[in-house]
């Protein structure tokens, strides 16, 4: 059991921390649209914002275990995870777009069916592109 748990670690710690990013963009999402009524548009861009910046702390410490020190290290990989996050974000909206817009249903629900698409892609782009081991 050890040796999947140490085998398997960063897919797990994802798991759990892609589990609270999806939360924290669930209510903020939820607070902007359905509390406040805002434009599911504009309820997805903050929910996006938060989330990334929740991901970015956690994925960064705890489930990839950065190592990058220094302004530039750093700066560069900022920007490979935000851009990585703009990626799917995009293929986020599209899938809430998609169900609000077309197929005239709630927004709520659409959401959370866009958060289980983008938890997938951000592990695959943050395992194999943002915090790849560099020689």
């Amino acid at each position: 059991m050890k040796m999947l748990l140490v085998r398997y670690r960063a897919l797990i710690l994802y798991l759990i921390f892609g589990g609270l990013t999806t939360l924290v963009n669930m209510v903020v999402f939820y607070l902007l649209f359905t509390v406040w009524h805002s434009a599911y548009q504009f309820a997805y861009i903050m929910a996006w914002f938060w989330s990334v910046l929740f991901a970015y702390l956690t994925n960064r410490v705890w489930v990839f275990g950065s190592q990058v020190h220094g302004f530039k290290g750093l700066a560069y990989e900022v920007w490979q995870f935000y851009l990585a996050r703009v990626l799917t974000g995009i293929l986020g909206f599209a899938i809430l777009a998609f169900g609000v817009r077309l197929l005239h249903q709630e927004a709520n629900t659409w959401n959370l069916i866009q958060n289980v698409f983008v938890v997938i892609s951000n592990f695959v782009l943050g395992k194999l592109y943002v915090f790849k081991k560099r020689s």
